[in-house]
C-alpha cells in the first residue's frame, strides 16, 4: 500500500497536467459555481420576500390598531384583536395584549415571551399558541396607557417553503454538476480528438509526408478556423520546402559550370601551355570564372538578408526621384552608345522611407535587363506616379508606381510567372550573361518595402511594373 501510493499520486498529478483535463474541470467548476451562486440569488430572494410582506403586514396592522385606540380607545383595541382573530382563517395571526403587570388582556397567547425583551425590534421564535406551538416572527410595541403589544404571523408556512426550495436547490446543485460534468468530459472529448488529430497530422509530417492537412469539418467555426490556418502554414512551409529543393538544384547546377570551366582552363593550361603569356592568360580566364561565381554567391546572400529583414535597420528618409535620376545618368553612356531612346515622365520631387541603396540596386537590375534586351535605336520609357491608397476603413499612406518598359523580345507567358524565381532564364536569356539572379533581388528588394513586382506584356517588349506603399516616417 505504501509503494503504491507513490505511483497513484504520480499518475494522478500526471493526468491533472493534461490541458485537456484542466479545461473541462474549469468548465464545470465555472457551470456549477454559477448555479450555485444563481439558485441561491432565487432562495434569497423569495424567502426575503416573504419575510418584508410579512413585517409590512405587521407594520400596518399595528398602525391599525393605534388607530383604533386614538379613536375608541382600550376597549376598541381589545375587540379589534378579538375580531382580528376571529377573522383568521389561516390560523397564522399571533397577537398579545397584556398590562404593564403582564396581566393577560387579549389575544391568542398565554403569556409574554420571556425572550422578546425591547419594543420596536423584530424577534423569530417559538410561540406556544393555546392548541399549537410554531416559529412566529413578532414585534412588540409599548402602548400609551402603559399596556404592552405584541404582533406576529405564523412562519411555518414559510419554514415550509423556506425547506423546499432548500431542497429543491440542493437537488438542483446535484443535477447541475451532473450536467456540469457530463459537460465538461463532452468538452475534454472534443479537444482531445482536436488535439489528437493535429498531433497525428503533425507526426505524419515529421516522418516525411508533406500531403497530410487537418480536416475541415464544418462543424464548429471557430476550430475549423484553426484547421484552415495550420492548413495553409503547412502549406506555406510546403512550398518553401520546394523553393529550397529547387534553389538547391540550381545552385548545384549553376555554380557547378563555372567551377567545372576553371578547373579544365587550368587543367588545359598545365598540359599545354607552352610559353608563360598562354599561362598567365588561362589563370586571367579562370580568375574571371571565379569572380562570376563569387557574384552569384553574393547575390544570394544579398537575397537571403533581404528576405530575412536584416535591411530594414539601414531604412532612412530619402527622396526616391534623386535616387533614380543618379541611376538615370549612370547608365546614360550605356544607353547613348546602344544607340537606344529614354523617355521619363516623373514628379519633381517624391519624399519616402527606406533602403535608398538597396532601391538603385533594383532600379540598376532593371535598367540592365531593358538595356540588355533592347534592340537598336528602340526606347525605354519610365515613368514615377503617385496614386492615393485605396477607400474604405482600412486606408493607408499613398503608393508608388513605377513602370519600366523596352521594346524587346519580351517573355512568354509561363516565363513571365517564373521570372523571379532564382537562376530561372528565359530561353531567350540563354545565351546573354547573367545568373538568373536579377529579378528575384528585385523583388526581394520591393517586398522588403512593403510592395509587389508585376510583369506583363508590352506589345512589344516587356513592362516591369513596381507598386510601392510611400513611407514617410510618419505612421
Amino acid at each position: 500500500m505504501i509503494t503504491g501510493l507513490p505511483a497513484f499520486l504520480t499518475k494522478a498529478k500526471g493526468r491533472l497536467q493534461s490541458i485537456t483535463l484542466q479545461f473541462a474541470l474549469a468548465y464545470g467548476v465555472l457551470f456549477v459555481v454559477s448555479a450555485v451562486v444563481f439558485l441561491s440569488f432565487v432562495w434569497w430572494g423569495t424567502v426575503g420576500l416573504l419575510e418584508r410582506q410579512t413585517e409590512r403586514s405587521i407594520t400596518a396592522d399595528a398602525h391599525s390598531i393605534f388607530s383604533t385606540l386614538a379613536v375608541k380607545g382600550h376597549s376598541g383595541v381589545v375587540g379589534l384583536i378579538n375580531e382580528r382573530l376571529e377573522q383568521d382563517v389561516d390560523d397564522n395571526a399571533v397577537y398579545l395584549l397584556v398590562s404593564s403587570q403582564n396581566e393577560w388582556i387579549a389575544g391568542n397567547l398565554e403569556e409574554w415571551p420571556a425572550i422578546v425583551q425591547r419594543a420596536g425590534r423584530w424577534y423569530t421564535l417559538n410561540v406556544k399558541r393555546i392548541d399549537t406551538e410554531n416559529m412566529a416572527r413578532v414585534k412588540a410595541f409599548n402602548m400609551p396607557d402603559g399596556d404592552r403589544l405584541l404582533i406576529g404571523r405564523d412562519m411555518s408556512g414559510r419554514s415550509q417553503l423556506s425547506r423546499m426550495l432548500t431542497e429543491g436547490l440542493l437537488w438542483t446543485c446535484v443535477m447541475v454538476s451532473v450536467l456540469a460534468a457530463g459537460g465538461g468530459w463532452v468538452t475534454r472529448r472534443l479537444l482531445r480528438l482536436i488535439i489528437a488529430s493535429i498531433s497525428k497530422t503533425t507526426q505524419a509530417i515529421t516522418q516525411g509526408d508533406m500531403t497530410r492537412r487537418l480536416p475541415v469539418l464544418g462543424l464548429d467555426k471557430e476550430m475549423d478556423e484553426v484547421a484552415h490556418t495550420i492548413n495553409e502554414m503547412l502549406d506555406r512551409i510546403t512550398r518553401l520546402m520546394d523553393g529550397v529543393k529547387q534553389v538547391s538544384n540550381s545552385i548545384a547546377h549553376d555554380l557547378r559550370t563555372p567551377i567545372t570551366r576553371a578547373r579544365n582552363q587550368l587543367e588545359e593550361a598545365a598540359n599545354q601551355a607552352k610559353s608563360p603569356e598562354e599561362l598567365h592568360e588561362a589563370i586571367d580566364q579562370t580568375i574571371r570564372n571565379l569572380d562570376h561565381l563569387t557574384d552569384i554567391c553574393a547575390a544570394l546572400l544579398r537575397i537571403a538578408q533581404i528576405e530575412a529583414g536584416a535591411r530594414r535597420s539601414a531604412f532612412a528618409p530619402f527622396d526616391f526621384i534623386v535616387a533614380l535620376r543618379d541611376v538615370i545618368e549612370l547608365y546614360d553612356a550605356v544607353i547613348e552608345d546602344q544607340g537606344l531612346t529614354l523617355v521619363h515622365t516623373m514628379p519633381e520631387t517624391l519624399p519616402c522611407v527606406g533602403d535608398r541603396a538597396m532601391y538603385q540596386q533594383a532600379l540598376a537590375n532593371l535598367f540592365d535587363n531593358a538595356i540588355k534586351f533592347s534592340p537598336p535605336n528602340a526606347q525605354i520609357t519610365i515613368t514615377v506616379k503617385v496614386v492615393p491608397p485605396p477607400t474604405g476603413p482600412k486606408t493607408g499612406p499613398d503608393h508608388m508606381i513605377l513602370t519600366i518598359q523596352d521594346q524587346g523580345p519580351g517573355m512568354a507567358p509561363d516565363d513571365m510567372a517564373r521570372a523571379t524565381e532564382r537562376f530561372f532564364r528565359a530561353e531567350q536569356a540563354r545565351h546573354t550573361p547573367g545568373a538568373g539572379l536579377g529579378l528575384p533581388l528585385v523583388q526581394a528588394i520591393v517586398q522588403l518595402h512593403g510592395g509587389s513586382l508585376k510583369l506583363s506584356a508590352g506589345n512589344p517588349g516587356l513592362i516591369v511594373t513596381i507598386d510601392t506603399p510611400i513611407s514617410t516616417g510618419k505612421h
